[in-house]
């Protein structure tokens, strides 16, 4: 591949004119030139049409069927041999186009590269934002490579690939991602590299991240049980382990109160939870300190319990509901 190569970036959008302008802006600065943009808006409410006519965009509108069928619009209206998802409250660094055509120059085996979000945010509006900005960095820092969830908030696939694929499940808009991914891995290989790398604005509200992680975390259970494995990344056995202790501290801490054996069995669950991804905590305390390093082992303490108990609650939609059983039958 070369500089010849046309990358078709599509970027799905509903409600984001917060963060569109620098999502579109960075587009511009890009130092691979050779690119379209097909902006695809999902039935926003506000400005955001309004701002990407400011651009030179080729502008799709839909009416709210969700991320997923944005996405495979914005393909079918795309003419380049590379597509470029790209959320649009993301600010790519500004030569993240050019190595991904790199990348895929190099490693014809690849059928998807994925980057990285920087470990500062696009808008730091709380201490939440701060949390996941770095965990999230962190967590796919240390696992670049050859992985088989996509990231594809921006995340690029040859397009003859995704055409073979059929595309994002559309019934999919919080799991697509990893879903597409396994599919892709059949029989191409998935780059997730720091060489791609964008700013990202988090979710700055704490109840805001619980919902989606809570909501994600069920989603999750369907396709472990569909896929009978899991995914090849940040998922490791030891954070796995992890979750499992945070789940029974949860259990404890009630008890807590009443008995001391219980007590020491949480602080017991709570220690062997920071051990579990300790490189974690150690990246966060030479970032920011200790005070916010304990917050942020309280925060993330928090957000583990709720995935627990999301994948809880989705082991026991999986055995009641044969709807949600066959939910990942796209594509097997």
């Amino acid at each position: 591949m070369s500089n010849h190569v046309l990358v078709s970036v599509v970027i799905p959008n509903y409600n984001y004119e917060k963060t569109l302008h620098n999502c579109l802006e960075a587009l511009q600065k890009q130092t691979y030139k050779n690119i379209e943009i097909i902006f695809v808006d999902d039935g926003s409410t506000d400005h955001s049409v309004e701002i990407a006519e400011k651009y030179p965009c080729k502008i799709i509108e839909t009416k709210n069927k969700g991320v997923s069928s944005a996405r495979n619009t914005g393909v079918e209206n795309s003419a380049g041999e590379i597509v470029f998802f790209l959320d649009s409250d993301v600010a790519l660094f500004e030569d993240a186009i050019e190595n991904t055509v790199n990348q895929f120059s190099k490693d014809p085996s690849l059928g998807s590269v994925c980057g990285i979000y920087a470990k500062e945010a696009m808008f730091n509006d709380s201490l939440i934002e701060e949390y996941r900005t770095l965990q999230n960095y962190f967590w796919r820092k240390s696992s670049e490579g050859y992985v088989t969830a996509g990231f594809f908030s921006l995340g690029a696939v040859k397009k003859s690939v995704f055409n073979e694929l059929g595309g994002f499940n559309k019934e999919l808009n919080n799991s697509e991602d990893i879903e597409f991914g396994h599919r892709l891995n059949q029989n191409y290989r998935l780059l997730l590299t720091s060489k791609v790398m964008g700013y990202h604005d988090e979710e700055d509200q704490l109840g805001n991240l619980m919902r989606k992680m809570h909501e994600r975390a069920l989603q999750r259970v369907p396709f472990y049980f569909s896929r009978k494995k899991f995914t090849k990344g940040f998922e490791t056995p030891l954070r796995g382990l992890g979750m499992l202790f945070v789940g029974l501290s949860t259990v404890l801490l009630p008890l807590s109160i009443l008995e001391l054996y219980s007590l020491l069995f949480f602080w017991g669950c709570l220690f062997i939870f920071i051990l579990t991804d300790i490189g974690q905590y150690c990246f966060v305390m030479k970032e920011k300190g200790v005070i916010f390093t304990l917050f942020f082992i309280g925060v993330h303490w928090t957000v583990t319990a709720v995935v627990f108990w999301g994948f809880v609650r989705g082991l026991v939609q999986f055995l009641l509901s044969k709807k949600f059983r066959l939910k990942y039958r796209y594509g097997s």
